[in-house]
């Protein structure tokens, strides 16, 4: 029904928590902070880095901002890749889009080479069309620019496009790009929360929704 479907990354197509909270522990650390438990560090993934400094930290300071960006970067670089993992089902399910002629595109907070990296190690690299990474875009989700960009992208007009995610900013994303969206629960977001926002479909997982979309 849809001649594209985009995709958040963190916990819609896999799980990167176990790098995400050792880089940010790292970071933190070398900024002088005390480091978080795994949980606290998980309800701020999909946010921006800047935004999760300042959800961990309390702080709001341009410069230690960008230092905790680049500290983040230097340990991400060591384990991102290596402790991804993909959630059942999600290697199929890209494959099977680009057999039924659907085209697929992954709207990310991370570096797209990251997203690159960990469809490589999966062979999955030819199984998606278009990734935009942070630095692709001037205005991170919620801002639309990035769900916009992946349905240009990927000559998806309005009414033609779909975007699939875990949180209330994908959410917020779509509904400000006007594009339909199907909620997973594969994240932190419980499903009651997302009746706030327009969605087509809420589902326990993407493969669940693929089923159900057919």
């Amino acid at each position: 029904m849809y001649q594209a479907v985009i995709f958040d990354f963190d916990y819609t197509l896999g799980d990167t928590t176990l790098s995400i909270a050792a880089s940010i522990n790292y970071a933190l650390a070398r900024l002088g902070y005390k480091e978080h438990s795994v949980e606290e560090i998980r309800k701020t993934i999909g946010f921006s880095l800047d935004v999760a400094f300042r959800m961990l930290t309390g702080v709001k300071s341009e410069t230690e901002e960008a230092l905790f960006f680049d500290y983040f970067q230097i340990k991400a670089d060591e384990v991102m890749t290596k402790d991804a993992r993909l959630f059942d089902g999600v290697p199929e399910l890209l494959r099977e889009c680009r057999e039924r002629g659907i085209g697929v595109g992954i709207v990310t907070t991370k570096h797209r080479f990251r997203i690159e990296d960990i469809l490589k190690k999966f062979a999955l690299s030819d199984a998606v069309d278009v990734i935009v990474g942070n630095e692709d875009v001037k205005h991170e989700k919620p801002h639309p620019e990035g769900v916009l960009l992946a349905a240009e992208r990927l000559h998806a007009g309005k009414g033609e496009a779909l975007y699939v995610g875990d949180s209330l900013v994908d959410a917020e994303a779509a509904a400000r790009a006007e594009v339909d969206f199907a909620a997973v629960l594969t994240g932190t977001t419980p499903r009651e929360a997302f009746s706030a926002f327009p969605h087509v479909a809420i589902e326990d997982n993407v493969s669940e929704l693929f089923r159900k979309l057919k």
